[in-house]
């Protein structure tokens, strides 16, 4: 089933314990694709799938290459390749890419975010950054926010490394503060299968 929407979550530095206070929250009737990317060392496997997976509703899973995007799924973005959202006919599928790390990292969270933004424009979409120790994400949230997207950052001072969270609030001004215990009931608002039209993003 096609999502709904996209949500756009990036992290480094601090960022397994922020995306264990968020993803848990969302439940298994969410009819949009949650993508995460964290940035992780590029020689070792990553272990989020195993220990996200028992803590959440929704089933939690690496994409493959041209694997087409699904609601009601948690994607995690696979080390040492750049994630990528691309448009196929009707459909949205990811492409994986061992082009040059960007701003230091493959993956790379502007990637991730630049590519959703232009790979169907009108899609609800959310971005969110939570903490992390570069400026990697700043310019890929202002290009979701110029697509219409909401852009979530976690509070600075709450944050492990408060660099990436501050680097886009700088980058994009209109760029809300979300408190980590927050942020999933208002995805879950926005996004809920019973939704009506006049949701609303939180005050």
């Amino acid at each position: 089933m096609s999502p709904d929407g996209l949500v756009l979550i990036g992290a480094s530095t601090g960022g397994v314990q922020a995306l264990m206070a968020v993803l848990p929250g969302l439940h298994a009737g969410l009819r949009v694709a949650v993508i995460v990317l964290l940035h992780l060392p590029p020689d070792k496997p990553s272990l989020l799938v195993e220990l996200l997976s028992p803590l959440c509703a929704l089933p939690v899973r690496e994409p493959d290459d041209k694997e087409t995007i699904a609601a009601g799924t948690i994607y995690v973005a696979p080390p040492n390749y750049h994630l990528m959202v691309e448009t196929g006919g009707d459909e949205l599928h990811f492409s994986l890419s061992v082009d040059e790390a960007v701003n230091f990292s493959r993956p790379s969270i502007d990637v991730l975010f630049e590519s959703a933004a232009a790979a169907r424009p009108g899609l609800p979409m959310v971005g969110v950054v939570l903490s992390g120790a570069s400026r990697d994400g700043a310019r890929g949230a202002q290009a979701l926010a110029l697509a219409g997207a909401p852009i979530w950052v976690q509070d600075p001072g709450s944050a492990e490394a408060s660099l990436m969270p501050a680097a886009v609030q700088d980058t994009v001004p209109s760029s809300t503060v979300m408190p980590l215990q927050r942020m999933a009931p208002a995805l879950c608002r926005i996004f809920d299968v019973e939704r009506s039209s006049t949701s609303k993003e939180p005050r």
